[in-house]
């Protein structure tokens, strides 16, 4: 885990820039404005809050992250059609930051406007992606695929907001260690 210390040495501060849900396992993904997080659930009416999602039985995440530094370099070197999926919200992730990788926020809590969110475990890429998004997606994101996140407080996220990562005392003191 890199040192708090350097994670906050950004020449400015990480925004989520996008906003994606889909209401249900294969369904597009639409992008939004903003979005009422559901603390434990995930993002109000997204289909893993809604107990509907693909990988919902066995491997489902309350909500997914990735940074845009990984999808430029997802993009890296890609046909313009998987370069176009990868800006339009096709990689299938929840949340959209810049500024920060999403491998950044490995083990930290965090908010979000004002939500709470930890850090649950990287999203690697699965051949479904490519069954509902076309060939190519999966192998692009590759290891750049995003994390997994959980929502520990509930609160409105918009576009726009910034990443504040807590300090190790202050998650410690919401968890109650």
């Amino acid at each position: 885990m890199k040192p708090l210390a350097r994670l906050l040495r950004r020449r400015r501060p990480a925004t989520l820039s996008a906003i994606y849900l889909s209401v249900a396992a294969g369904r597009p993904m639409q992008a939004f404005e903003a979005v009422q997080a559901i603390a434990r659930r995930g993002l109000e009416g997204d289909r893993y809050a809604e107990r509907g999602g693909h990988w919902q039985a066995s491997d489902a995440c309350q909500v997914t992250l990735i940074g845009s530094d990984d999808l430029r370099r997802a993009a890296r070197g890609q046909a313009d059609a998987i370069r176009d999926k990868l800006e339009t919200g096709h990689h299938r992730r929840n949340l959209v930051v810049d500024g920060i990788r999403s491998r950044a926020l490995e083990g930290r809590t965090f908010r979000i406007g004002e939500a709470l969110f930890a850090w649950h475990k990287p999203r690697p890429p699965c051949g479904y992606l490519d069954q509902i998004e076309g060939a190519g997606l999966c192998r692009a994101l590759g290891r750049n695929s995003g994390v997994c996140l959980r929502v520990l407080e509930g609160g409105m996220v918009r576009v726009g907001d910034t990443i504040d990562i807590l300090t190790d005392e202050e998650a410690s003191s919401l968890r109650g260690d």
